[in-house]
């Protein structure tokens, strides 16, 4: 009798510990899906297609991710947030700095957070100083790109910022300076604010990878703040297979793109670990879903990244 009153404590204990330890798994690991989509939200007049059918379409699948960083979010954003969840939340980046120009856009960047309540979530966004094109380079000047830098505290007191960026589009030597000083402006503010912190960069850098002065750009700035591709962490073809386009760091033996649908690569998702906060990559790619009967809901793939926070 005595045997068996001790086996059952022993049980008993064996099982309250178990649970003990799997609480506390729990409340140190969460898991985020995070959506990095450049919607080519133009005007309709410009931008060559249907944003009136797309937006509502793009706004649907946002409700899949706890997290979507957009750009390009320009003409349309009413349509968006008209089929997002009740309870999403969406915050716009800054507006137009230009007070000469009243027609002239802002950033093109919103975040939606479709976290539950247990998630802190800050948001706070920044204008460029620099842009280049008013009449030619691709007109970026007539919107005000920036940043958006959000500071995330998971429901165990983890902390991650994440930047959704976009930066200068076109092709010259000016373009090219501009974007540099955007990136070094991207630098002055996150590197103080996030020095020790988890960090995750993503959004449209408007960089070719296969262009050597792009490329330099990029790779200084990723070794400024310390981050990884998160492309190359599960297989160095991993960009080729999922987002239909020539991987950063791997051709084949010819030397040509592995696609069918041939992306440039613009978009990027970049990541680091903090001091008291790991990111481990579980997934990352392109969600091909993202179509509707007339092809791609936009001309950028939408990539996504999950990840385990610890």
């Amino acid at each position: 009798m005595i045997s068996k009153i001790k086996s059952s404590k022993l049980s008993l204990c064996l099982s309250v510990l178990f649970y003990l330890c799997f609480i506390s798994t729990n409340l140190s690991s969460e898991e985020i899906e995070i959506l990095v989509y450049n919607t080519h939200g133009l005007p309709s007049a410009f931008a060559g297609d249907d944003p009136e059918e797309r937006f509502p379409l793009i706004a649907e699948k946002t409700k899949s991710y706890q997290l979507s960083l957009l750009q390009e979010d320009f003409a349309h954003h009413e349509l968006l947030l008209k089929n997002l969840n009740e309870e999403s939340v969406a915050v716009r980046g800054n507006g137009n700095n230009k007070s000469l120009c009243p027609f002239c856009s802002g950033s093109g960047l919103t975040i939606i957070s479709n976290l539950t309540k247990e998630w802190q979530l800050e948001i706070n966004s920044e204008a460029f100083n620099s842009c280049s094109g008013w009449l030619g380079g691709l007109n970026d000047c007539f919107a005000s790109k920036g940043f958006q830098l959000a500071r995330i505290k998971t429901p165990s007191g983890k902390y991650v910022f994440v930047l959704n960026t976009h930066l200068d589009a076109g092709r010259s030597t000016s373009d090219r300076k501009v974007r540099a000083k955007q990136l070094n402006q991207i630098l002055a503010k996150v590197k103080p604010v996030t020095s020790e912190e988890a960090l995750i960069v993503a959004g449209d850098l408007n960089l070719r990878w296969n262009d050597p002065e792009d490329r330099e750009l990029l790779e200084d700035f990723i070794a400024d703040l310390r981050l990884t591709d998160s492309f190359m962490v599960q297989d160095s073809y991993k960009r080729a297979k999922a987002v239909n386009i020539t991987s950063h760091f791997e051709l084949d033996h010819k030397g040509e793109t592995q696609s069918e649908r041939a992306w440039p690569i613009l978009d990027y998702i970049f990541y680091r670990n903090g001091r008291t906060t790991s990111l481990e990559v579980l997934d990352v790619g392109e969600d091909q879903d993202f179509q509707y009967e007339n092809g791609p809901l936009s001309d950028h793939p939408a990539l996504f990244l999950r990840l385990r926070i610890n």
